[in-house]
């Protein structure tokens, strides 16, 4: 039984890495308004580099997207 748990883990850590790899990168400077509703981006979220979207409008894009 000690397999199955260990296979189960081991899958579960592949799908994880897997996820991150393909995560989005972004790249270029960070809008200061969300180009969508014009709200202020956070400074720690324009870190990121490339941000367009505040944190609202990039999860609703993202659920139209799946």
């Amino acid at each position: 039984m000690t397999d199955l748990i260990d296979k189960a883990q081991e899958s579960s850590e592949y799908l994880l890495q897997q996820e991150i790899a393909n995560r989005c990168r972004f790249e270029g400077e960070s809008e200061k308004e969300c180009v969508e509703c014009g709200e202020e981006i956070p400074d720690r979220r324009r870190a990121l580099g490339g941000v367009k979207f505040c944190i609202e409008c990039q999860t609703k894009l993202e659920r139209k997207r799946r």
